[in-house]
């Protein structure tokens, strides 16, 4: 029997070499990532991602001995999990277009950006997982406030207009304008610089602040989403820390076409809120009827999966069709 706190570790330790071999080796001079770079590196996070599934499915029973969830449960609930926040991360990438854009970031400092970016998310999530598994475990009525606050979501996320990136306006960034001067020009990949023998931060740190403050809003939202799912810690923790692994990769393949994603907004709306509606269904039913239905963790799975096929297909389509008709009024 493996002890569970080894597991853990074991994990955490097996994320840091992945992510010292990829700022060590493979990126280790700043570099413009390609597509072909880009695509690659996201297979890989894919099919590691796949491979954990896959072990947690096997080996549940003998690594987490004591947990209530079954090896199938296991490995169903990182799989939905892991697709969730999958699918989330892509409205990460929208904003995270926007403010490469507005601070004109130089396209090879991009991914140095991305790779502090995450590994800070990575600590902010795994304390809000730790956290949050406490509570629920504590107060069960937190359930209630999550699962309400996931509709709520989905449906601002539906009904909310496009925002423009206004760093001025974030209180992060005027906080960390009042005790850190910032340069006005990039010196390379440096996130701090001297000029005239005063240290300063350059725009890159600036970039990275407003990475970090979006990835914690997003992360509000996300979290609560996988709880839906399991409240299992380590399959909450192990299929976000996975997601997000994925992310920079993502970026990179996706940034040049996200923008043709029209109605993956309105599908990940509706994905919160069917994740709160099966957070608040057990509870909501035992008070009413007196039975608690529970909505099936493959089903679930199931639902999501189709929800986020058809909101893509859909945009493509009306993206070709627009460039159909652009096409034909040009001629």
């Amino acid at each position: 029997m493996f002890d569970a706190v080894w597991v853990w570790v074991g994990f955490n330790l097996f994320v840091l070499a992945l992510l010292a071999i990829d700022l060590g080796v493979f990126h280790r001079e700043a570099h413009e990532v390609s597509l072909r770079e880009a695509a690659i590196w996201s297979v890989v996070w894919v099919s590691l991602a796949l491979l954990l599934n896959l072990g947690l499915y096997l080996f549940w029973d003998t690594i987490m001995p004591n947990s209530s969830l079954s090896a199938s449960d296991a490995g169903l609930a990182f799989l939905t999990g892991y697709l969730i926040e999958k699918a989330l991360s892509v409205d990460n990438i929208f904003v995270f277009v926007l403010i490469f854009s507005y601070f004109a970031v130089p396209a090879k400092y991009q991914h140095r950006v991305l790779f502090w970016g995450i590994l800070g998310a990575l600590i902010m999530r795994g304390s809000m997982i730790l956290a949050g598994a406490a509570l629920i475990k504590q107060f069960h009525w937190i359930i209630w406030i999550f699962g309400a606050f996931l509709i709520f979501t989905g449906i601002r996320m539906a009904t909310a207009q496009d925002e423009q990136i206004e760093p001025e306006k974030n209180p992060v960034v005027r906080l960390f304008r009042r005790f850190m001067p910032i340069s006005d020009r990039y010196d390379g990949q440096k996130f701090l610089t001297r000029q005239n023998g005063v240290l300063m931060a350059t725009p890159l740190l600036l970039v990275l602040v407003m990475v970090e403050t979006t990835d914690l809003i997003f992360a509000i939202d996300s979290i609560p989403a996988i709880f839906a799912v399991t409240q299992d810690p380590f399959i909450v923790y192990t299929s976000n820390v996975c997601a997000i692994l994925g992310l920079r990769a993502l970026y990179f393949v996706l940034a040049g076409v996200v923008h043709l994603f029209h109605y993956l907004k309105l599908g990940l709306s509706v994905v919160l809120a069917f994740v709160g509606v099966k957070m608040l269904l057990p509870d909501l039913s035992a008070a009413i009827v007196g039975v608690s239905w529970k909505i099936p963790t493959g089903v679930s799975l199931g639902v999501v999966a189709t929800i986020i096929a058809v909101s893509i297909i859909a945009s493509l389509v009306r993206a070709r069709g627009a460039e159909a008709g652009e096409h034909a009024a040009s001629s």
